[in-house]
């Protein structure tokens, strides 16, 4: 579809709606016809294709291998971890009719998938030389959101999911630690978003989990997002499930087991936190296309030679293994070429008409802002991987300035209160450790505790909570999420 020249509302006076307009504007995303789903247009499913790639060359280091599970789960599955079922009840979809016929069990739409994968651990392990059992799958989970939010928080998301089986806690452990690493990785250095790493609450782990480690982002509206998760689930479901092992010992053991994973919210996450009124912001490290080449034409001239000039800027850049795309369409005005490149957030932009041909040079300009710029052609390509490179780097620098800028340590509750009421943004503030005092906590302010700083051992001393005044050892990080 043509691109069309519509006023884009202003993230700078309403960044909600901005955030749904921008979305659809540079064909992101659709809505899709049932309430809560959406349809990933192919320039957003680069990107997320940019994220596998990553990920899955993270993954395979450590030897974590691809699969695939069924989508369908049988009921009696579900309700095998009891915590687990309680967890996910609210959010499931459930199918009871198959074929025409009434189903002798309903089946639940996969929302996770820890019980269908286990279900077949049991099956594969048997021995101590069976693991670890390193597994992970790309798919989609249905979870009945009732409020959605295109990429954020929709009734149907993609993710990876990873799940293993390690022979001691130890082992599991290091698992977890190391996906939560590779999470802060993909964050940090393709998507440009500084992270908070901690552990979740007990309220607020994953359902059957003994504890959560997640990563936290902050938007620009002093939001914080729940970016990607990593779960010690302990012996829980190993027993659940009774998938043993013969230990070295030559007695029987249960399994220790992780899962974790990041979803398709990482997207919506990039796209809030890097636009501007003018539309995206796309980190060079991601963005489907790095450099738009628009062609400078006046009207009744020969192109010919223009066109061979640029076609040879677009092959030196491609040999270099970047991104780019010459925008020759001759149905569109030259404005509204530029307009259109901005609002899909292409980190650069070349103008190359006959002057520049002429002077064997370029003329660009990074989407992130700043004025035009002349170089030599010989000057330009050896340099721009770097050029692209400190995009990234600008972009990044200004999410982590963001993100310290609304940090606050806090003391007392009127300072709480009065930052969840106006700028919002993370807190850090000793807290009891209470679910009683958490959920109240909630109900005042609208913040969750996003979590457990990861250094929080270090030098805390003990103090007294933040709301109920009961004694507190550790500084929590508090937000307001989506």
């Amino acid at each position: 579809m043509a691109f069309e020249k519509k006023e884009l509302k202003k993230k700078s006076e309403n960044i909600a709606d901005w955030y749904n307009d921008v979305v659809l504007k540079s064909e992101l995303a659709d809505y899709g016809p049932v309430r809560g789903t959406m349809v990933i247009r192919p320039y957003a499913y680069a990107i997320w294709e940019s994220i596998q790639e990553a990920l899955n060359r993270m993954m395979k280091t450590a030897g974590v291998q691809n699969a695939y599970f069924p989508m369908f789960i049988p009921m009696s599955y579900l309700q095998k971890e009891k915590e687990h079922v309680k967890g996910f009840s609210p959010e499931l979809a459930v199918v009871t009719i198959g074929g025409g016929e009434t189903l002798s069990e309903p089946l639940a739409v996969r929302p996770t998938s820890e019980t269908i994968m286990y279900s077949m651990f049991k099956k594969w392990v048997s021995s101590y030389r069976d693991l670890p059992l390193l597994l992970n799958q790309w798919c989609n989970v249905v979870r009945w959101e009732k409020r959605t939010y295109l990429f954020l928080r929709t009734t149907e998301f993609l993710w990876q999911e990873g799940h293993t089986a390690h022979a001691t806690h130890e082992d599991a452990l290091a698992m977890v630690t190391q996906a939560h690493e590779w999470y802060r990785q993909i964050y940090e250095d393709y998507l440009a978003l500084p992270v908070m790493m901690g552990t979740k609450s007990a309220t607020e782990k994953f359902a059957g989990a003994i504890a959560t480690y997640t990563i936290e982002t902050l938007m620009p509206d002093g939001k914080s997002l729940q970016s990607g998760t990593s779960h010690d689930l302990g012996q829980n479901f190993s027993k659940a499930f009774d998938i043993t092992f013969q230990n070295k010992e030559g007695t029987l053991d249960h399994v220790w087991q992780t899962s974790w994973g990041l979803t398709t919210r990482s997207l919506g996450g990039m796209f809030l936190a890097h636009g501007d009124d003018q539309g995206l912001i796309l980190p060079p490290r991601v963005a489907p296309t790095q450099i738009v080449i628009v062609p400078i034409t006046k009207a009744n001239t020969d192109t010919t030679k223009l066109f061979i000039y640029i076609e040879r800027i677009a092959h030196s850049l491609r040999e270099l293994g970047i991104r780019v795309h010459v925008d020759m369409r001759d149905s569109m005005t030259i404005g509204r070429k530029f307009n259109e490149w901005e609002v899909k957030g292409v980190p650069m932009r070349l103008e190359i008409g006959e002057k520049e041909m002429n002077d064997e040079c370029v003329t660009f300009v990074f989407r992130d802002g700043g004025e035009k710029q002349n170089l030599p052609m010989k000057g330009f390509v050896p340099e721009i991987q770097s050029m692209l490179d400190a995009m990234q780097k600008r972009l990044f620098a200004k999410q982590k300035k963001h993100l310290d800028d609304l940090t606050f340590d806090v003391s007392t509750w009127e300072e709480f209160t009065k930052i969840m009421s106006s700028t919002r943004g993370f807190i850090r503030a000793l807290w009891c450790e209470d679910a009683a005092c958490e959920k109240t906590i909630k109900e005042k302010t609208k913040a969750t505790t996003r979590c457990l700083p990861l250094d929080a051992e270090k030098g805390t001393k003990q103090g007294t909570c933040i709301h109920c005044g009961k004694p507190a050892t550790h500084r929590w990080i508090f937000g307001q999420s989506y």
